[in-house]
């Protein structure tokens, strides 16, 4: 007898001008299971979960969603049918309430004739649905006051709130600490009791093995195959993924470590963190870890003058340096890959090209205008060496995978020409592939007598990539480690505020 499914999706095809994004792919989803849809940047998981939900609309193929044909499908049928989505890129509207956020066009009224929201009513169905799912949130705050941790459990209840057969979870942990993973595992254990279906998107292996009763693979907008997740392991998986055998995730290749490049000396921004020293060498890749709110981010992005420093001295060479603002930093040839690419890196309407030149956009500059053959070259040079996958650079940054989109900016700051490069996640939310190109290039830039310095929430990232680690807990340098004496334990002992034992 034929197994059940609450989803078919069979044959899908959908082609974008110059791009085939989905090629015969199909995906079919249990009920009441945990069905992980894998594959790298670019592979066409994103342009299957908007077919499903009526965003973009196939050329061939057919969906069947808990018995039914569903021909013509938006976002608006979709959630009436039963489907829900928790997506990656956050999107609150920032100055309205927990409650009015969730129930947002389904706010239940005092009236109908008038149109008068019943608050009352509304805080008090909104403090029932949390306390549900046990998230300890006001209804009544606003989200501009809750963390980016918060807003996404927030997210979380909104898709819940639509009693939903089918819930999309894209990325539901990029922004959630390993405490809050765990709460997010426990509902989703819980939805999965009540017979609900969950297509659970990640590039984190470790979260697949864990929740997930199915996977499916995607590669290049094709059908790999679909597997029960107890009968693969990771590197079947990733050879699913990318099509070969990745035996190196963390290829830290031998570079000469010189002199000191960098040198902070008892830096401190109030409410932040306080007396932070710590050097960094020509050749050397430091890593910077702490759980989230540690100040990993704020002592990088303070070093680079988006917020600079109260207190404390700044050497270059040994030669105390003036940042009071980004620009100094670029001329002091210091570059800063910022953690979120979308909200603090990308130009999202702008090209390809127009992304890449954004830091060094003024070494272009003529005296009739702009070298356009010189940017044109640079940017083509860059896109080749980083093997960015984009039909041109003309082509819209926001048109492009994470992966790739994470290229680009890179490529950005190698523009510049910088001695010194903060890398803030460099791969958060970026494939299997995509990491191990990142962190060759890493390694390639350390041997060219580049010091890197990178903040990382991944602990087999900084174990793997960094020469030595400084690690942050509650905005204080709680401990230095160097690569040969450095564990899991260590590095969580001192991120926890604890002092090592011999």
């Amino acid at each position: 007898m034929a197994e059940e499914f609450l989803l078919e999706m069979e044959n899908i095809r959908k082609q974008f001008p110059g791009v085939l994004a989905l090629d015969g792919v199909q995906l079919k989803v249990r009920p009441g299971t945990v069905h992980a849809l894998m594959g790298e940047n670019g592979a066409g998981k994103s342009t299957l979960m908007k077919v499903l939900l009526g965003i973009h609309h196939p050329e061939e193929g057919s969906i069947h969603f808990d018995g039914v044909e569903h021909t013509h499908m938006d976002i608006h049928s979709s959630l009436k049918h039963g489907i829900s989505m928790i997506h990656q890129e956050l999107s609150p509207i920032l100055h309205m309430t927990v409650a009015e956020n969730i129930y947002l066009g389904r706010e239940p009224l005092i009236s109908k004739m008038v149109g008068w929201v019943d608050h009352k009513k509304l805080n008090e169905q909104t403090s029932e649905l949390l306390k549900g799912l046990d998230i300890d949130i006001d209804p009544t705050t606003k989200m501009v006051n809750l963390s980016i941790a918060n807003m996404q459990m927030i997210e979380i209840a909104t898709a819940i709130s639509y009693n939903s057969k089918l819930v999309i979870m894209d990325e539901p942990t990029s922004a959630i600490t390993e405490k809050e993973v765990a709460h997010l595992f426990r509902m989703i254990n819980n939805l999965r009791d009540k017979n609900v279906a969950i297509i659970y998107i990640t590039h984190k292996m470790d979260e697949v093995f864990e929740i997930s009763d199915d996977v499916t693979i995607l590669r290049d907008g094709q059908y790999v195959g679909t597997e029960k997740a107890s009968d693969i392991d990771k590197n079947k998986l990733i050879s699913m993924m990318v099509g070969r055998e990745l035996t190196n995730f963390f290829p830290k290749a031998d570079a000469e470590i010189t002199d000191v490049k960098l040198e902070v000396r008892n830096i401190s921004l109030e409410g932040k963190f306080k007396d932070v020293s710590f050097e960094v060498r020509k050749g050397e890749i430091l890593g910077i870890a702490g759980l989230m709110g540690s100040g990993r981010t704020e002592v990088i992005e303070s070093i680079f003058g988006v917020y600079p420093p109260d207190s404390g001295e700044i050497l270059i060479d040994g030669k105390p340096a003036e940042i009071k603002q980004p620009i100094d930093s670029i001329k002091h040839r210091l570059g800063l890959l910022t953690e979120d690419r979308k909200m603090s890196g990308l130009f999202l309407p702008l090209s390809v090209r127009d992304n890449m030149v954004a830091s060094n956009i003024q070494d272009y500059v003529t005296r009739t205008g702009l070298d356009f053959k010189r940017i044109e070259k640079d940017c083509e040079t860059q896109r080749q060496a980083l093997a960015v996958k984009t039909p041109s650079l003309n082509q819209l940054i926001l048109n492009l995978s994470g992966g790739n989109q994470q290229k680009v900016l890179i490529a950005r700051w190698l523009l510049t020409e910088p001695d010194v490069l903060f890398l803030d996640e460099p791969t958060r939310g970026i494939d299997v592939g995509a990491k191990s190109e990142i962190h060759k290039l890493m390694s390639k830039l350390a041997q060219m007598g580049k010091a890197i310095v990178m903040v990382s929430s991944e602990m087999p990232e900084i174990l793997g990539m960094s020469d030595r680690i400084i690690v942050m807990h509650e905005g204080d340098k709680a401990g230095e480690l160097s690569r040969e004496e450095a564990t899991q334990e260590k590095v969580l002992t001192l991120a926890s505020g604890e002092k090592l034992t011999d």
